[in-house]
């Protein structure tokens, strides 16, 4: 029921205290890369498989056309069509392949204002445009997507308002700055933004 979007991937060196002398697992650096960042995520979620295969394997990964053909059983005419409508995807949503990496600072400013229940210090840090999606899991209950600066400003404010106790952390979230609400020191809620400029435009 509701909305769906990928699990956020902590960044195990921020989340889970670990002996120094205990190494790092590769596959987590993989899936941490930040070519993969949740609002990629959700665009990948929008293509076909094929389209998703084809757009991976060349744009991420570099495979040639001939080399994704292979692997898929297509044409590498075919592949580089089904890379180019998958790209064609991306650019609609105004999501880079491989972007930068978002400024840990306006996630700070969000926290900060959230914190401070500031509304206007809130709707100075989102785009006007900008989109919040909760997935609830179906464990609870929870807004729709809510569109526009000040209708999530407002959405935030009211949940720091209703839980005076939530601890709100700056953590890593898919390889990017996230956020992390606790009470009672349990984990509430995960929080991935995707920022453009200097602007918050999707939670």
């Amino acid at each position: 029921m509701g909305e769906w979007i990928p699990e956020p991937l902590p960044d195990r060196r921020e989340w889970i205290a670990e002996p120094p002398d205990v190494a790092a697992d590769p596959a987590d650096r993989v899936t941490l890369d930040e070519s993969v960042n949740m609002a990629f995520l959700v665009v990948l979620e929008s293509m076909t498989p094929a389209e998703r295969v084809a757009l991976i394997l060349h744009d991420v990964f570099g495979y040639a056309f001939a080399e994704v053909g292979q692997i898929v059983g297509r044409t590498p005419p075919a592949c580089r069509q089904l890379a180019s409508s998958g790209r064609r995807r991306a650019r609609q949503a105004q999501i880079q392949i491989k972007p930068a990496v978002q400024p840990a600072a306006v996630v700070k400013n969000f926290k900060n204002a959230w914190e401070t229940k500031d509304i206007d210090a809130l709707i100075r840090i989102l785009d006007p445009d900008a989109t919040a999606v909760v997935d609830c899991g179906g464990l609870v209950s929870a807004v729709g997507p809510v569109h526009g600066s000040e209708q999530i400003a407002r959405v935030f404010a009211d949940i720091a308002s209703r839980a005076p106790a939530l601890n709100i952390l700056e953590r890593a979230v898919n390889g990017q700055p996230g956020l992390v609400t606790q009470r009672n020191g349990i984990v509430e809620t995960v929080l991935a933004f995707s920022v453009r400029g200097n602007l918050i435009t999707n939670i």
